[in-house]
Formats: structure tokens, sequence, C-alpha cells
């Protein structure tokens, strides 16, 4: 055992590895497929992709373990004699040197490793299982690192329980990018993390700044730090601006228009000093579109509940009401299903799609619908997934909404969008006849304010009658009209 044990286990991992990589050169001792090798190699160097994927994630948690034994069984051996701060310092340097990582890198790889193995078990046993890969495992200990340990718990199995009471929608965590993970659960910390989103946004705005950092080859980055109202209203009129050009004699791609655009904008007449001076908001110069989901309490301001900024996830429900009082262009009014929070179904049988239909599309799937893609519903096109022609319907289950590359990819390819529902976007089959679903929004019912929790009743006409018996989350409510349809009628029917 010990270092032998050691030694053994990974001469047969690299004796495995040889194996593997005869088989990807087709130099196997039996071919995949002895009828069409060419397609049986195709396929099988799939497989041996997914094979590594799960091993790689064992790999990691068996790293991540290492690591923090390390450190436990160093300081053990250091004694209490040196300082804390010192054997930090000294086992950070001997794992950086280790892995080939920089004091800073070997720092952010021992915290997250701690995390996963003392504080996130079901993100550990996920790992282990490869069911998750590493980057997923760090988004969860970042996520994770300002709740205390209930709510650590509770964003861990909403995400990888497999029967949790309310299951994150969509694919699995571990066949979504990190990326996407990432904003997920951002998403779901937000609603459910104490504390308020409304302090920390004020913070962020006293925070707001721009940025110029020199990079290599005569280039630098030039950034803001800015509320996410403003910051995505620019980016979508960039984009607006850049799909705009875009033609057969218009050489440039998205990315150098939309710099090109930004550049001419903040160097011509697109500078404004705005009317923000002297106070504590930003100028909001800016007017572009901004699709923006409220709650129906939080935009009455009875609860703070946030509001989904599309494109960007979660904001303070006060920027939404500013968003809503200024009239942003694309504020819909949009009623949800109080059960579940997702909106409840426009119907069309006409090919045209209509601007509400368009707005409830955006609605559902939030961005692209392709796996990993993070373009922004506002930049994406309608799609019906049965085409008219074939008999498909202008109805929200049968429309799809790709960004243009994705778009571009299922007609001119054999990547085909499989069959969406009123609340669910559709998935995708590769041309080799894999599926991969699509991400889902995780809708969740309203929040409902304290008072009505507390038995009372809304009758029509705006009056409110104290309740008897009244079960704690299930809000007693006159007959005549529900407490969300009255609250709607009132404030937000004009």
């Amino acid at each position: 055992m010990g270092k032998a044990a050691v030694a053994r286990a990974f001469g047969e991992i690299r004796a495995a590895l040889a194996v593997l990589s005869a088989e990807v050169d087709g130099a196997g001792a039996v071919p995949f497929s002895a009828a069409d090798p060419l397609a049986g190699l195709a396929d099988g160097c799939l497989e041996i992709l997914a094979g590594t994927r799960e091993v790689e994630a064992g790999i990691a948690a068996v790293k991540a373990r290492a690591a923090v034994g390390y450190v436990e069984s160093a300081a053990a051996v250091a004694g209490p004699d040196v300082p804390v701060q010192a054997q930090e310092t000294a086992v950070a340097a001997e794992i950086g040197c280790v892995l080939a990582l920089g004091p800073r890198a070997a720092s952010s790889f021992l915290v997250t490793s701690h995390a996963v193995t003392a504080t996130l078990p079901r993100t550990l046993e996920a790992l282990q299982a490869g069911v998750i890969s590493w980057s997923h495992a760090v988004v969860m200990a970042d996520e994770t690192a300002c709740l205390d340990g209930a709510g650590a718990a509770a964003l861990e199995a909403h995400f990888l329980d497999p029967d949790p009471p309310d299951p994150a929608r969509g694919c699995p965590v571990g066949q979504l990018p990190a990326h996407r993970f990432k904003a997920k659960a951002r998403t779901w910390r937000e609603r459910h993390q104490a504390g308020s989103i409304e302090k920390r946004h004020a913070k962020g705005v006293a925070d707001r700044r721009v940025e110029f950092r020199p990079d290599q080859d005569g280039m630098a980055w030039l950034s803001a730090y800015l509320p996410a109202d403003q910051a995505l209203a620019g980016w979508n009129r960039l984009t607006v601006a850049a799909r705009g050009m875009q033609g057969p004699d218009e050489p440039r791609s998205m990315p150098q228009l939309r710099a090109d655009t930004f550049a001419e904008a903040i160097l011509t007449s697109g500078t404004s000093t705005g009317n923000g001076a002297g106070t504590d908001q930003p100028s909001s110069g800016i007017r572009a579109q901004v699709l923006v989901t409220v709650p129906a309490f939080s935009l009455l301001g009875q609860t703070d509940e946030p509001a989904m900024l599309d494109g960007y996830g979660p904001i303070p429900p006060s920027m939404a009401r500013r968003l809503v009082a200024g009239g942003a262009g694309s504020f819909y009014r949009v009623l949800v299903d109080p059960r579940d929070g997702a909106p409840l179904e426009i119907g069309r049988t006409s090919y045209r799609v209509t601007k509400a239909m368009r707005a409830w599309l955006r609605l559902r799937d939030g961005k692209c619908p392709f796996p990993g893609c993070s373009n922004n519903s506002l930049d994406n096109d309608a799609d019906h997934i049965l085409a008219w022609v074939n008999g498909g319907t202008t109805g929200i289950s049968n429309l799809g909404q790709p960004c243009p590359k994705h778009h571009k990819l299922r007609h001119t390819t054999a990547w085909k969008p499989t069959a969406a529902t009123k609340n669910e976007p559709p998935g995708w089959t590769s041309p080799t006849g894999r599926h991969y679903q699509s991400e889902h929004q995780d809708w969740e019912p309203p929040r409902w304010p304290s008072r009505f929790l507390q038995g009372e009743r809304y009758l029509p006409g705006g009056h409110i009658m104290p309740g008897e018996g009244a079960v704690p989350g299930e809000p007693s409510l006159a007959k005549e009209h529900s407490l969300l349809e009255e609250a709607l009628l009132q404030h937000l029917v004009s």
C-alpha cells in the first residue's frame, strides 16, 4: 500500500490512456464498426470524449481531497508555533509548485477544495461520480461562499438533489456549461439568500467606474462597471446597430462592428454629461430595449422580490420600478401563473409572429435555447420548429428563438430542434442522433405580502378583510377575485 499503491494506480491510468490514444488514432485491435469504419470512429471518439469528462471530474475530486489532506497534515507536522498566515502561505506555495500554479491560483484552488470537501457534500459526491465538472464545483463554491450552512445546503439540494421538492428545470446541471450554471445558481441565490439585494445594489452603484487596462500588440481594454440595466441597454443598442450594418459588402464581424460603433460613440458626439451630476445615480441617457419581468407584488412595493432583467438575471425591485416608471420600451405586462410563476400562453394560428408572442417567447426561453449559448433574447429570431409549410402552427409550443448563428445552423446542417411546450424551450438533436436538452428558466411562484399570508382576504374594490384560521403559506382569498387578479386590475391596467 502507500506509495507503491499510488504508483501502481497511476501506472494503470497511463496504460489506459495509451489504449484510448490508440483507439482515437483508429489503431485499436477491433474497429468501432466493421461495416463503416469512418462513421464508427467518429461515434467512438464521442464516446471517448464523454468518458473523459467523467474521469476528469473524478480526478478533480481526488485532487481536491489530496490538497486538503496535505494542508491538514502539513499543519500538524509544522506544529502550533508556526504562525497561521505563514503556514497558509507555505502550503499554497508547495501546492502551486506541484501543480504549476501561480500563488493566487494556488490559493484559489485551495479555498475551493476546502469548500467542496468540507461544506459541500453533494457537490463532492457529484464530482466523484462524474456528474459535474470541476468548473461546476468552482461555481458552487463561489455562489455559496456568502451563505450560511443552511443556505448553502439549500442551493446544493436545488441543483444536485435527485429528488428535491422544487428541482431546477431543464437539462441537468452537469450538462450545462459552467458559465450557464453560474447564471442559474446566481439567480437562485439572489431570490433566496438572506440580506437585501437593494443594499448590495446601492453599494455597487456607488462603486461605478470606468477602467483602462493595457494589453499586448498595441491594444487595450476600456470597460465600465455600471448598473445592469444601463450596461445591458448599451450592449443591446450596440448589437442592434451592428446587425443593421451587416450585409454582403460588410467585411467586419459582429464583434468588430460592436467595437467600432462603441469607439465612434465615445469619441464623437455619443458622449454626454447627462443629468446625473450632483446625484447618487448615474446618468440614464441611454435609451434602448430592455426586457424586464417583475412580480406583481414587487412592482407594487409590497415585497422585495427581485425582478428579472433579460440577458442579465435578478435585479433589485427598485431598478425594475424605475424602468417601468420611465417607460421602458419593451416592458410587457405579462400575466404569470401564480402556481409556478411561468408566463401564460398566448395562442395564434396565423403565420406571422406578433409582438406579444415574441415577448412571451423571450420570457419562456430567456436566451437562445441551443445548449450552452448565452445570446440573449432581444437579438434572437422567432423560428417555427415544425415548418409552416409542413403543417406547423404559429403557437408558442411550435416556436423557438435561436440566435442568428444557431438559426443558420438549424437550416444548413443536420442539427434539428425538438418539440417545445408552452413553458419549455425546444431541445436539440445532433447529426449523430444524440439528444441534448435545453436550459430552462426556473420559474417560481411570486412571493405574497406577509399580511396576506397571515390570513387577510382581498375583496373586489380593494377592501381588505381579516381572515380566520389561515394556514401559513396558503393565503385566504375571496372567491370573487383572486388577490393577483385584483392587484393587476387596479395597478397594472391603465
